[in-house]
């Protein structure tokens, strides 16, 4: 592919976004920009946020907030940074304390239409939630995580520029790549990393991006 102008990410989420759990704090992010950048874009995080010893740190990652809290707290970055691709993993703390689990989809929905108003030519790509390694919260995980897949395949048959990341898979994250149950190690967020750039590349090849900084 040809070298792009300045493609604009946002990873947006709690505590995993942020980097939790990390040798230097970067998460997934780092792994990712230097896939992509390998892989021939100029990439930009963005975030109002600042995490992990990374030049480029910036990120939206709020550790130990709910989705609601989330979204309250991204609304006036995403008006002023404008993101062209949102990836987003948020949900985690909500399972781990057992809220409004039931209407997940609804309450993620509201979240990125409120994004594609702001910002009508992004992309979302929206994560499932990592296994868990408490059994009672990796129920909930599941329970989001089917949410989550039915609401990427009813966005996708309204033509909606999205797209999943599904790192609850064999390539995600596994018990042993976790730190504490919750929380990625250095490989896990090498895995993490991986499947948020076969999802940018769909992103690409689907013509998801070509209004790019136009």
């Amino acid at each position: 592919m040809q070298r792009k102008t300045t493609l604009r990410l946002m990873p947006l989420g709690g505590s995993i976004t942020y980097g939790v759990g990390s040798s230097a704090g970067n998460g997934y992010r780092e792994f990712l920009r230097d896939l992509l950048i390998r892989q021939g874009y100029n990439i930009n995080l963005v975030g109002s946020r600042k995490s992990g010893s990374m030049s480029n740190n910036d990120n939206e990652g709020w550790r130990g907030y709910r989705l609601d809290h989330i979204k309250n707290r991204s609304r006036r970055s995403v008006s002023t940074l404008l993101p062209e691709v949102f990836m987003i993993n948020a949900e985690s703390n909500d399972c781990i304390q057992n809220f409004q689990i039931h209407n997940f989809g609804e309450r993620m929905n509201n979240m990125f239409e409120f994004f594609w108003q702001i910002c009508p030519h992004s992309t979302v790509i929206l994560s499932t939630l990592l296994i868990n390694a408490d059994e009672n919260v990796n129920l909930r995980v599941l329970h989001v995580n089917s949410q989550i897949r039915n609401l990427v395949e009813l966005k996708t048959a309204e033509k909606q520029k999205i797209l999943l990341a599904d790192m609850y898979s064999f390539e995600g994250p596994q018990l042993n790549d976790l730190v504490d149950g919750t929380h990625p190690n250095d490989e896990g967020y090498r895995k993490m990393a991986g499947i948020w750039a076969k999802a940018i590349r769909k992103a690409q090849t689907a013509g998801f991006l070509t209004d790019v900084n136009k």
